[in-house]
């Protein structure tokens, strides 16, 4: 049990959802000048707020109280420091300068089922606004994975703790937690861990029964709120009823009454954790009416962006007792459960909710399969996956074409298929190719991605356009098209959209006229749940970089001319180069600038350095060598504590006008590094660049490899150990 020994009586009222997301936040608002100050004041107010059985806390908990647990500080960091009455662990300025970090890393542990992790956390700094605020994140460490992956973060400054839940989805990998405190500006900046526990089950479930309240947090009200129920004391004026869990008075639950309400339509509402993992199933919990009154119970779904959908309201008002209810609820991005209560009349009475709970199975026996947006997705590699056409005859045709100056290769791999309208043959005034998508469910947000490249017309304004095709009402909708965009580029476009009806996409291309009909491509179409911009999802993995925003974790020998460059666009000698970057069509990518060397100099770029882990690694990446001079670009395996490199990969001279995808399998056991040497061939037309390198754990085999070799000289050196 999660449960705080000593507490002030209950009922108490939540905090403000906003502020203090935590029952145990609410109980201890202490403002303090210096960090140390404030975490004493907060354990006066906290003294006994320790973990019943804290010695039997589950495989990656730790109460704090007179040791770490098992979570150990990486040596190489700042130590977290406990405190000498125990209850925390922190970090703070008193010993350590702005930028530094303080890492803990927990033992091995597995999630074989589906666990919840919570944390109890501050940040402190000084007054004003810093602009560099102290940072805790937290991350997931699977054995046979070189980096490790952020699962949350946190920068907000309390003067309270706080409860963050995190779902951790089941896997029979073993891993470790890593917590790390990243120092910010002010003389007072500090960060500090309450407790730290896992357990089996789901964030959205709670019994009330500890005072955490599981991360549920109440919507300030001045006139209605939800509260505590049950326990020794009461402090209420409707009669309330047992709790559920027990079936007991000394058992808790929460309520909402409504003899404070001074104005008709007031609501209150109980907020759970935001999901951080995929979820489908049946939402349960019990709840209890005072009959008869003037009021509505539902409950919404909410997600990041702050839009609700009503998924559960009363009806019959049931008997009494405890109603048991059972909710389709599904979470395939991050969302809210909100349980609320309106008064509509003088006779408001009480609602009383209790033991919510999850189950990943459909409720009453449902055999509906959940949507895989895998299935709305496609590369074209193989067929036209479920994708199809309105009509007999080509439209849409599957092509694979041989790069050259008036046609680029597919954007998956630079050598494969892609689909292309209004080929010479289909071509006529007038003509309309559609192509279908596979069925969407209604009231699901989606993010919808493709790759285009326009060729040959003169005006571009809709040759390509998106329409959402309404099923049951045979409407057509409009939601994107093409307005001008870089000839013979392939071009990344984002839609967001919802409806509430099944729906299809629909891909439309027009040749308006004889005069004016070119070519449209079509690639790599996919469908994820969710919004394109959605402000919850976490940074790009460490072990990948699109250099969009900067350079990563990669870094230079030197840095001058003739280093690595980042850029956008075309390079400024023509006849080499990229015409864009290979993650959007508009976005960055790094080159050498040959004009700027000399024949034979060489640009390194080295990554970060990786864990050397057991198994296969993968590493792919985008590379393009295109001009009549075109020298070497060599990937090195650089094993810490090892004076020579290993040359994992190579390329030599003119590779293609497109962008080509590399695929490397290798194994390395020990901490080490990947670099990327480009040198100047013999002309100033030997630019080379690279794009979108990411590092996978397992072989490349898994990836659905092309293992097409493109013409000139080639050396691989794949499946070595070293």
């Amino acid at each position: 049990m999660w449960a705080w020994s000593v507490a002030p009586p209950l009922p108490t009222l939540l905090p403000p959802g906003a502020a203090c997301p935590s029952g145990l936040a609410a109980r201890t608002p202490v403002q303090s000048s210096s960090p140390t100050m404030l975490f004493r004041g907060v354990l006066l107010a906290v003294q006994a707020l320790q973990l019943v059985g804290a010695l039997d806390l589950p495989a990656g908990s730790c109460a704090f109280e007179e040791s770490t647990c098992g979570f150990d500080s990486v040596f190489e960091f700042l130590p977290w420091i406990l405190n000498e009455e125990g209850h925390y662990i922190y970090v703070d300025t008193s010993f350590a300068k702005q930028g530094e970090k303080a890492v803990l890393l927990s033992s091995d542990l597995r999630a074989e089922e589906w666990s919840c992790l919570r944390l109890v956390y501050q940040i402190t700094t000084s007054l004003g606004s810093p602009s560099e605020p102290s940072r805790l994140n937290l991350y997931v460490r699977f054995d046979d994975e070189s980096f490790d992956r952020l699962l949350w973060s946190a920068k907000e400054p309390s003067d309270s703790w706080l409860i963050a839940s995190l779902d951790l989805q089941n896997s029979s990998k073993k891993f470790k937690i890593l917590i790390e405190g990243v120092l910010g500006h002010g003389t007072t900046a500090s960060i500090a861990v309450f407790e730290i526990k896992m357990t089996t089950g789901y964030c959205l479930e709670c019994d009330f029964e500890e005072n955490h309240l599981c991360g549920f947090v109440n919507r300030w009200n001045p006139n209605v709120n939800w509260f505590v129920g049950g326990g020794s004391i009461r402090n209420s004026h409707s009669i309330l009823p047992q709790d559920h869990t027990f079936k007991s008075e000394l058992g808790h639950y929460m309520y909402v009454d409504s003899v404070y309400v001074k104005h008709y339509q007031e609501v209150a509402q109980l907020i759970s954790p935001m999901t951080t993992a995929p979820m489908s199933g049946c939402l349960l919990f019990y709840y209890q009416l005072q009959q008869g009154n003037d009021n509505v119970f539902s409950v919404y779904s909410r997600d990041a962006a702050g839009l609700y959908e009503e998924i559960w309201k009363t009806g019959n008002p049931g008997n009494a007792d405890w109603n048991l209810a059972e909710v389709e609820f599904s979470a395939p991005y991050p969302m809210e459960v909100i349980f609320e209560v309106a008064f509509n009349g003088p006779k408001g009475g009480y609602v009383a909710l209790d033991d919510i709970s999850f189950s990943p199975v459909p409720c009453q026996n449902q055999t509906e399969r959940p949507f895989s947006a895998v299935e709305a997705s496609c590369n074209f590699e193989e067929d036209l996956c479920n994708f199809y056409q309105d009509k007999e005859g080509p439209g849409w045709t599957r092509v694979k074409v041989k790069p050259n100056m008036y046609r680029a290769g597919d954007h998956t791999s630079g050598l494969g298929y892609f689909l292309m309208a209004n080929t010479k043959f289909t071509s006529q005034p007038g003509y309309i190719g559609r192509l279908y998508g596979p069925s969407l469910p209604g009231n699901l947000q989606y993010c919808l991605r493709f790759y285009y490249a326009i060729y040959g017309f003169l005006k571009m304004s809709d040759t390509l356009a998106v329409y959402i095709f309404e099923e049951n009402h045979m409407v057509q909708d409009k939601i994107w098209s093409v307005l001008e965009s870089p000839r013979g580029v392939w071009m990344q476009a984002e839609i967001t959209f919802k409806k509430p009806m099944p729906t299809k996409v629909v891909f439309m291309s027009l040749c308006k006229s004889f005069w004016d009909c070119g070519l449209v491509a079509l690639d790599d179409i996919t469908i994820e749940l969710g919004s394109c911009w959605s402000p919850e999802k976490l940074p790009t993995p460490p072990g990948e970089c699109t250099f969009e925003q900067d350079e990563c974790a990669f870094t230079q020998e030197r840095r001058n001319r003739s280093s690595w460059h980042r850029r956008r666009g075309e390079t400024p000698t023509s006849y080499t180069g990229p015409k864009g970057d290979h993650t959007t069509g508009v976005g960055y990518y790094m080159y050498i600038e040959a004009s700027h060397m000399v024949y034979g100099q060489k640009a390194r770029l080295l990554s970060r350095p990786l864990r050397g882990v057991t198994g296969k690694h993968c590493l792919t990446f985008f590379y393009h060598m295109y001009g009549a001079g075109t020298g070497l670009l060599n990937v090195y395996l650089k094993k810490e504590g090892d004076s020579e490199e290993a040359l994992l990969w190579r390329r030599r001279g003119e590779q293609s006008i497109s962008w080509l995808r590399a695929l490397i399998e290798y194994t390395c056991e020990r901490r080490h590094q990947i670099i990327f040497e480009a040198i100047r061939g013999v002309s100033i037309r030997s630019d080379i660049a690279i794009d979108d390198v990411k590092f996978q754990a397992g072989s490349c085999a898994e990836m659905e490899a092309i293992t097409q070799q493109s013409s000139g000289y080639s050396e691989d050196l794949n499946e070595i150990e070293y």
